[in-house]
């Protein structure tokens, strides 16, 4: 089943068909809000353009569902990722960077990649630095809906553009569209905002190299103020005007809690089995369970 795509993201395609045809020295990026249908900007991208092309993927989710929404053109694609249990290389190959990060001879004919959620890229000592430095001519085209990192300085930590870092891995914003934009379309439902402002962030350590928060500090800082507890109260008050409810946590032991106090919840983490949190999602779409808490996988 073929999709019919929006005049965004029509534009969006166009801007990373140009991007790429143009044989750039640098590396640029598309912003478009959550829900916003990247899957599919990144399928017609990667159908338009000549050549081998690599798509990373953060999570082996994103992954199916990305290489789904391809593959629904009648187009073919490849998957290399252990934990898809697939390691095969084709002319439009979708893969998890873990799992290719020392396989860099296998990937020596890509001309091109896209990277998804390209926010997650360190640019200093991560594995996505590591792989796209062995490959210095070969265009890195990035996605997100948050193109920002954690960033440190003399006052403090901030939230800093990730074309404006130093060092940096993406240089130039090709394409973007407003949140604001898709909701006054009616693509985007309206968001209805609740106060959560409980977090001191003075009171967490950066980790080592700045760009996010220490994990044992914010362990710690998380059973001071008993997180969970007010994780469970905010969670009963939404369900009480919602029929479901995705919550994100930072931490295994922090969602296990909030699950305990919430009924009907399920945890979701990168320790779930497969089919286990294929069955959780589909109850969850289908309004069986009608809260999930995840960890670091539903992003």
């Amino acid at each position: 089943m073929a999709f019919e795509l929006r005049t965004y993201q029509s534009e969006a395609v166009t801007a990373g068909v140009d991007f790429f045809n143009s044989k750039p020295d640098y590396n640029g990026i598309i912003i478009v809000p959550t829900g916003g249908g990247k899957s599919l900007i990144i399928a017609n991208i990667a159908m338009a353009i000549e050549g081998p092309v690599l798509i990373l993927q953060p999570n082996l989710e994103i992954l199916i569902q990305n290489h789904a929404k391809l593959c629904s053109y009648g187009f073919r694609a490849s998957i290399y990722s252990a934990s898809a249990g697939q390691k095969n290389i084709g002319h439009i190959t979708f893969a998890t960077i873990g799992s290719i990060v020392k396989k860099k001879h296998l990937f020596k004919n890509m001309k091109h990649i896209i990277m998804d959620e390209c926010d997650g890229a360190n640019a200093k000592g991560s594995m996505y630095d590591d792989f796209f430095k062995a490959f210095p001519h070969v265009p890195v085209l990035g996605l997100t809906a948050t193109p920002y990192r954690l960033g440190v300085n003399s006052f403090g930590a901030m939230l800093r553009f990730i074309t404006r870092t130093h060092p940096r891995i993406f240089s130039k914003v090709l394409y973007y569209i407003q949140n604001e934009t898709l909701f006054n379309a009616g693509y985007l439902s309206k968001l209805e905002y609740f106060s959560f402002d409980v977090v001191d962030r003075s009171m967490i350590r950066l980790n080592s190299n700045g760009t996010d928060f220490d994990e044992n500090s914010l362990r710690h800082y998380y059973r001071q103020i008993n997180m969970p507890k007010i994780i469970i109260r905010y969670a009963h008050r939404l369900l009480a005007k919602r029929k479901n409810l995705l919550i994100f946590c930072s931490l295994i032991s922090e969602a296990k809690e909030v699950c305990q106090g919430v009924p009907g919840s399920a945890l979701v983490t990168g320790e779930t089995d497969k089919s286990e949190r294929a069955t959780i999602l589909n109850k969850f779409k289908k309004g069986i369970i009608k809260c999930v808490v995840n960890v670091g996988v539903l992003v």
